[in-house]
């Protein structure tokens, strides 16, 4: 486990056909690269332990890079915390990213929606009753101008897929994760009408499928248990999804602030760690802070490397 945190493992292998087995697609001598894309996730700024100057000083690393990326992915978890926040709180962290962004990144961004971007579903702890204009994901994909939860776009040859995978649990006041049936049958549809010779890359905050969530479960009487609020609990359905459709060659993740790289039945799944390491106070068990850098190319092959920016971690100073 350790070593698939530290983001080296594989998962598992599976075949798309009886007689072939599959694996990491081998690149082409004559491929081209498409285009090159940074994934930031679980960033939660807030206005303590300097987390809007480490948020700053990760997209500051991105942007000078040599050879800088075209796009920006940015995988749940914006701000700190919103799900039990109240009211100004929420802004105040929002406005804290509207800012940092505003101020220290050149490069186009698109997002999916984290747990902790979603306001006021503890209603406890966040004053809220659930009637608020901006409670839920409304104030979220306000700021992250989203026009929905779910959407797609092309972008140099190939298709982007961004779900919205973190639903409400039916019994409490927290959430569980799946893809809703609305959703779903929109993602069957989205998938069918893509050519077969247009790779597709899928974006959500929760992992789908990771060796990541193993390191997070609960051993209950010896049993390893993975619950579906750190993996999606329909995993299955959307691996046999995947299975009818050869062009989704990756599926990336954060949520676990941890890393691996799992291979399974050609969709090779990316948990990219956390810009903010452990919650802005230094490296998060296997995982120092950091993001992705992916080379995406004209065959559907990919490059992955996780980049650490170099931040150390900033405790407040208290006031005496």
């Amino acid at each position: 486990m350790g070593a698939a945190a530290a983001g080296a493992a594989v998962f598992g292998l599976g075949t798309r056909t009886a007689n072939a087995v599959d694996a990491t697609p081998v690149p082409a001598a004559s491929r081209k690269r498409s285009l090159r894309v940074a994934h930031l996730t679980d960033i939660h700024v807030q206005p303590e332990k300097h987390g809007g100057e480490g948020m700053a000083a990760c997209l500051k690393h991105v942007g000078q890079m040599s050879d800088r990326p075209s796009l920006i992915l940015t995988g749940g978890d914006h701000i700190m915390d919103s799900f039990e926040a109240e009211d100004t709180r929420t802004q105040v962290q929002w406005d804290l990213w509207s800012s940092v962004l505003k101020n220290d990144c050149g490069i186009p961004v698109r997002s999916c929606i984290g747990n902790h971007d979603i306001w006021g579903w503890g209603k406890t702890k966040s004053k809220t009753t659930g009637k608020e204009p901006k409670w839920g994901k409304a104030r979220a994909m306000d700021m992250l101008h989203m026009d929905e939860r779910y959407y797609t776009f092309t972008q140099d040859g190939w298709r982007f897929i961004i779900l919205d995978g973190v639903q409400h649990h039916p019994t409490s006041d927290n959430y569980t994760a799946y893809i809703d049936d609305e959703q779903f049958n929109w993602l069957e549809r989205t998938l069918k009408d893509t050519p077969d010779d247009e790779p597709v890359l899928i974006l959500s905050h929760i992992p789908i499928l990771s060796a990541t969530s193993i390191v997070w479960s609960q051993n209950k009487g010896g049993s390893i248990q993975v619950g579906n609020w750190i993996m999606h609990g329909d995993c299955l359905k959307l691996k046999e999804l995947f299975n009818k459709h050869s062009q989704v060659k990756i599926c990336l993740s954060g949520h676990t602030h941890l890393r691996d790289r799992t291979e399974y039945n050609g969709v090779t799944y990316l948990c990219d760690g956390a810009v903010c390491g452990s919650w802005w106070g230094g490296r998060y068990k296997d995982c120092d802070e950091g993001y992705a850098i992916l080379d995406l190319y004209d065959d559907g092959t990919f490059d992955h490397e996780y980049v650490k920016y170099g931040w150390k971690a900033q405790p407040d100073v208290k006031k005496t």
